[in-house]
């Protein structure tokens, strides 16, 4: 787990659930086509232009060893390949990637075999793919051996539906027993020291995450991750930019309960936070003994950020199979984890 260093207690991982905990057990991933995860980009290739957008599924594959692939296909440095953002490897999924090619024609994708994956469309475009550019991503599951009383687990599986659920960032984010936040105490406790930028960016995450998913525990704990606290700064569903609720009104409390807005949380960094009131409060006291890692990130000129508390599993839809296996269909937005969704129905164990 992440060090306790004088001004660096050891930030809290767990996960509070928010609709009273697992109602059962599963099993997930036992085979990659259990786990299939479908990238909904934010824009289309409009058909001319110097980067070629590649549409690609992948089995049981990192993201980023399938860029590597493409560029030495291409015989272009791996600089030249972009991608939104990085997709589950134990899993089978579909995601947009984007190679520089400029003044050259594209390669012969359908030339491109491999067992792990393969080119599924090309096609031109201005600009290349930027990270985060996506809208979401569409999830179809298979939880094997459940054991769980069934209208226990229609009854949740509706809660969720319903009500959403807390928009925790996923313990993959934090590496193995918390590596992560411990690279990212080492880069703050030695600032000269040289790493790359892509790791960089994951250990400054990592504790930002951490910080984040800190707040939303405490205000699912005290009943109050779905509900507009006085001072909150309230995010528009599917939006990023957020306005402040100082005094909060019956309009607003009917969008926040429709799902049309959600309370947000803190990305820490520098910058002023845009919350007030109880809000402040309430962060502010959940954050007094982090201040260090809070100072840390401000040094690496990281700008501070909103997230939403909460989030909405849309188009969810699921089936009880005679093998005892649950098949779950649902999307999310972009930033949001399916194994969040699922740690508040079953307890689930991974055979990756």
């Amino acid at each position: 787990m992440n060090a306790v260093v004088d001004d660096y207690p050891a930030i809290p991982l767990q996960q509070r659930p928010a609709w009273g905990g697992p109602v059962g057990s599963g099993r997930i991933r036992v085979a990659p086509e259990d786990f299939q995860v479908f990238e909904v980009p934010l824009a289309t290739p409009c058909g001319e232009g110097e980067h070629a957008w590649l549409q690609v599924r992948k089995r049981n594959s990192n993201t980023a060893w399938v860029a590597g692939q493409l560029a030495e296909f291409a015989g272009v440095a791996s600089s030249a390949v972009s991608y939104a953002g990085l997709k589950d490897r134990h899993a089978v999924t579909e995601q947009w990637f984007s190679v520089q090619l400029p003044g050259r024609p594209d390669p012969d994708w359908t030339a491109l075999q491999h067992d792990d994956f393969q080119v599924l469309a090309a096609r031109r475009h201005q600009r290349k793919l930027k990270t985060g550019a996506l809208k979401g991503n569409r999830f179809r599951l298979r939880v094997r051996d459940v054991a769980a009383d069934r209208e226990a687990l229609e009854n949740r599986l509706q809660q969720i539906k319903r009500g959403g659920f807390p928009n925790y960032f996923g313990e993959q984010r934090f590496g193995l027993r918390g590596g992560n936040l411990d690279a990212a105490l080492r880069l703050f406790q030695q600032r000269r020291r040289r790493v790359a930028r892509a790791r960089r960016g994951i250990y400054l995450s990592a504790v930002r995450s951490a910080l984040f998913n800190r707040v939303l525990a405490a205000r699912v704990e005290a009943g109050l991750w779905n509900t507009v606290m006085p001072g909150d700064a309230l995010q528009l569903e599917g939006k990023s930019a957020c306005f402040l609720a100082a005094s909060p009104d019956s309009d607003i409390l009917q969008r926040v309960q429709a799902l049309e807005l959600h309370p947000t949380g803190p990305l820490c960094g520098e910058g002023e936070t845009l919350c007030r009131g109880a809000a402040l409060d309430f962060e502010s006291e959940q954050l007094q003994y982090y201040q260090g890692w809070i100072d840390g990130l401000r040094g690496m000129r990281l700008a501070a950020a909103r997230r939403a508390l909460r989030a909405v599993a849309r188009d969810m839809r699921w089936l009880a199979e005679a093998d005892g296996s649950w098949r779950l269909e649902f999307y999310l937005p972009a930033g949001s984890y399916a194994t969040t969704v699922l740690g508040e129905i079953l307890t689930v164990g991974e055979t990756p």
